[in-house]
């Protein structure tokens, strides 16, 4: 516990002083896209966004579905040179139906902020829809993607999911309540409500979603991977394995994209604020 507090004192110290030197770009916006069943919330519950505020950025509200199926804001009206929005999307629908409600919501939340850049931060399995909207949608006004924990060569913990709730089967009913136990109800109806999510999470092969998205071309902006290297594990994290979170393990991406080593597990923590404006501000420098 120590431990994680001295880490939280030192990421808003150096969030402080990333903020007073000024090292981010002067007209930005962040679009922060949460991972596996999460929600809007998630990075708030992290503590990402109050880092960013405490850095100097504003925080512009959640982008979700409107019962009207187009994009609604809730939030501040809030205008200015460094934004910040979540968004919420339909997190058991397919990663390409959540890609394409994702570039909806960043095309709506660029036309409030007319010519200024954006980055787009996905955390998970955020990091592959966020890819799949830039393919699929095209990059707009994105000039900037960072994953964080993805798997963007997939994770055999998708596959395990999905073999203990498959409900197919002379032992389904046996595994099925094995599996209850050992996840808890909710947890295992989550899952099963998923499972089209896990579905495209699995290894790329040659008739699947990750199989058809690494080898389709990119748009031509900057990338950033933040790849979890925890402890005794040094491989990755207990979802994802260090490699497939490497952006250059992506055929169509080879050699194009920074990667960022984090110490922490694959969750979400405050501390992934000061690495998402780390890396803003270097390509800023290099720019």
């Amino acid at each position: 516990m120590q431990s994680k507090t001295l880490r939280r004192l030192l990421a808003a110290l150096l969030l402080l002083l990333l903020a007073a030197a000024g090292s981010t770009a002067s007209a930005s916006v962040l679009v922060l896209v949460h991972g596996y069943l999460g929600d809007g919330q998630s990075f708030q519950r992290a503590g990402v966004v109050p880092a960013l505020e405490a850095a100097g950025w504003r925080y512009a509200g959640d982008w979700r579905a409107g019962a009207d199926g187009q994009p609604q804001r809730v939030g501040p009206d809030v205008r200015g040179e460094q934004i910040v929005y979540t968004v919420t999307l339909p997190a058991n629908a397919p990663l390409a139906l959540q890609a394409d409600w994702l570039t909806v919501m960043r095309n709506a939340a660029a036309r409030q902020h007319p010519g200024q850049p954006m980055t787009l931060v996905g955390h998970s399995a955020g990091g592959v829809v966020g890819r799949l909207s830039l393919v699929r949608g095209g990059a707009g006004s994105v000039t900037h993607l960072i994953t964080i924990a993805s798997p963007h060569l997939g994770t055999e913990r998708a596959v395990q999911a999905l073999q203990a709730t498959d409900n197919r089967g002379l032992f389904a009913p046996f595994r099925q309540i094995v599996t209850r136990q050992v996840v808890g109800g909710g947890n295992y109806d989550a899952i099963r409500q998923s499972r089209a999510v896990l579905v495209d999470l699995a290894p790329p092969t040659g008739s699947n979603l990750l199989g058809w998205l690494n080898l389709q071309d990119h748009p031509d902006i900057t990338y950033d991977a933040v790849v979890r290297n925890t402890g005794f594990r040094m491989g990755g994290d207990i979802l994802v394995p260090a490699w497939s979170q490497d952006l250059n393990q992506v055929p169509a991406l080879r050699g194009r994209a920074s990667v960022i080593p984090s110490p922490l597990e694959h969750g979400l923590d405050a501390d992934d604020a000061r690495l998402i404006l780390e890396r803003m501000a270097t390509r800023v420098a290099a720019s």
